[in-house]
């Protein structure tokens, strides 16, 4: 019997999480996980010791020798070892571009894609004062800025200039020190290049890449995101304290850990041939990644989460918004926010009533809702702009929940909700899904480390990713439109191999929950009534059930807020 083994740790901000996965006979598998804190900060200064935490935790599970030296100077052995890392905030970036609408969005894509968090986003028409730009760029610290401006051929106008200009001014440091020299991407018309080195070569790293824009109409950010994962390993990781050793002990080169879930979700999804969104809901930030039609984009909402940033969440989405998920007449409003004021004070402090976690499930509910708004207008599809009269038209091909077939929850307050109904639940609430969706949870945490495994052999990591990571909780039947509460609006008739018949009527205002004992992947045929909207009258699908099985949601979309507390019948 032949056995290999990999060792990848995933080195987040506050904790360092060692998975190691082991090859009997050419099938992989999870075989058991260690965690420690992050030591990258003071009063460490050394990422290597929660390195070395994290897996001298596995060696005692697993009973097998992993590391080889001291604490302060060590070697893996018998197994593979690869990382990503978001440690000390991971790669953060400020983008500074030529036109608002056109560079500065095109850069803060490139940079979402690149596995950054985006800090702040300067144009010359941002309609902040010079004194303002400096003064909030002096106080951001980046490891990187990335500047564009103009498209391809375009002379360089006044406003890059002045960008230029302003970054020249600030001399903006970073978090490193001031002995690290900051690196600038420039991405923008090649006839700047020269004066781009000329105003900022002699205080900056300049790195300059294609253009971003080469036309009015089209995006190429494939170079620049590149250039920032190069930046990221060779430029800023060298200077983050104790990454010089992790780079001489990693089998290949780290990652930056949101482009390793790029990677997996993007393989998973070529391979599966879904067009997905993956939501990672954390204490402070949500990120946000979908693939459409293989393209990966993904936007991070910095003040949407579910501890330091909940009392965000509730200004922003409005007491309304969250009273809509409460059960009617229980908690009234002045105890929804003692719940959350508490929350504030004590933000890793768990759930413990009922009270409290149908309040932050509500929080919840509302951070996922407002994150997806604010991807939506990243990923807008950029293939039907037209620059004309000094503004940007986009037409008709836009974004919406009616572009993904499936969704994926991740995170705390979605991977360990008591029941994965609520799961579903809150999923089915925050997204509004229309027609025939799958939802599914991340429920070990692993896609960083599976991202990263990928490039060693991407087919067992969409296997373990399939079979020990993404659940299945169940399938969401939605059809647009209204209808008068109580009168028909679909009818499902289910069937399968085996002879399991059932026929279900749903009526206008219920979200009906129907879990069939076959388990088996069962044949639907749907009909829909009057105002009720399906692609086709009648359409018949082979559909897997998941855990939790059929979701039948007839509150209407958008969803109509007097049905947001549903009644569910089998």
């Amino acid at each position: 019997m032949s056995i290999k083994y990999i060792l990848i740790t995933d080195i987040g901000s506050t904790t360092t999480k060692a998975l190691l996965f082991q090859e009997i006979d050419g099938a992989w598998s999870l075989v058991s996980h260690g965690e420690a804190s992050t030591t990258v900060e003071n009063p460490y200064n050394d990422v290597m010791i929660g390195v070395w935490n994290s897996v001298e935790q596995l060696e005692k599970k697993c009973n097998l020798s992993l590391l080889q030296g001291d604490i302060d100077h060590f070697d893996i052995i018998n197994a593979k070892y690869l990382s990503t890392s978001s440690a000390g905030g991971g790669l953060q970036m400020v983008v500074c571009g030529h036109v608002g609408r056109i560079s500065a969005i095109s850069a803060q894509r490139a940079a979402l894609g690149g596995g950054a968090v985006l800090l702040d986003v300067f144009s010359a028409d941002d309609g902040r004062s010079l004194f303002q730009r400096l003064e909030k760029l002096r106080s951001l610290k980046p490891d990187i800025i990335l500047l564009s401006g103009g498209v391809e051929g375009a002379e360089p106008g006044l406003f890059l200039i002045e960008m230029c200009d302003f970054i020249r001014s600030a001399q903006p440091k970073s978090k490193f020190g001031y002995q690290y020299t900051l690196p600038i991407i420039y991405a923008g018309t090649s006839k700047a290049v020269d004066m781009v080195n000329d105003l900022l070569g002699d205080r900056f790293t300049v790195k300059v890449v294609e253009n971003l824009r080469p036309t009015f109409q089209d995006e190429n950010i494939e170079p620049t995101r590149n250039a920032i994962h190069s930046l990221f390993i060779e430029h800023v990781m060298e200077h983050a304290p104790g990454y010089a050793q992790l780079k001489e002990v990693v089998s290949i080169e780290m990652l930056p850990t949101p482009v390793a879930v790029g990677e997996i979700l993007t393989a998973y999804a070529k391979q599966k041939n879904k067009n997905l969104l993956c939501i990672d809901i954390g204490g402070a930030t949500t990120d946000v990644f979908s693939i459409l039609d293989g393209k990966l984009h993904r936007t991070v909402s910095a003040n949407y989460g579910m501890s330091y940033s909940i009392g965000h969440v509730t200004t922003i989405a409005g007491y309304d918004n969250l009273q809509r998920w409460l059960p009617a007449g229980r908690i009234e409003r002045k105890e929804m926010l003692d719940i959350i004021g508490n929350k504030l004070i004590r933000p890793t402090k768990l759930p413990v009533t009922e009270e409290e976690l149908l309040v932050e499930q509500s929080v919840c509910r509302e951070a996922l809702r407002l994150a997806f708004v604010d991807h939506v207008e990243i990923a807008k599809s950029n293939k039907k702009q037209v620059f004309a009269q000094n503004e940007l038209i986009e037409h008709d091909q836009k974004v919406t929940i009616e572009s993904y077939n499936t969704i994926i929850g991740s995170g705390g307050a979605l991977s360990h909700a008591p029941q994965k109904r609520q799961t579903a639940q809150i999923l089915i609430d925050a997204f509004e899904p229309v027609g025939l969706t799958y939802l599914m949870v991340d429920t070990n945490f692993m896609l960083p480390h599976l991202g990263i495994f990928s490039k060693l052999d991407v087919e067992a990591a969409i296997h373990i990713a399939s079979s020990e990571c993404l659940l299945t909780l169940g399938t969401v039947i939605a059809p647009t439109g209204y209808g008068v509460e109580g009168t028909k609006a679909l009818m499902i008739r289910f069937s399968n191999s085996s002879g399991f018949t059932n026929e279900i009527v749903g009526l206008w205002g219920e979200l009906i929950c129907y879990q069939p004992d076959e388990f088996e992947a069962l044949d639907i045929e749907i009909t829909v009534f009057g105002t009720a909207k399906w692609s086709q009258k009648k359409q018949s699908r082979n559909v897997d059930i998941g855990i939790c099985g059929f979701y039948i949601d007839l509150r209407g979309r958008p969803l109509n807020k007097f049905y947001c507390q549903p009644d569910y019948r089998k």
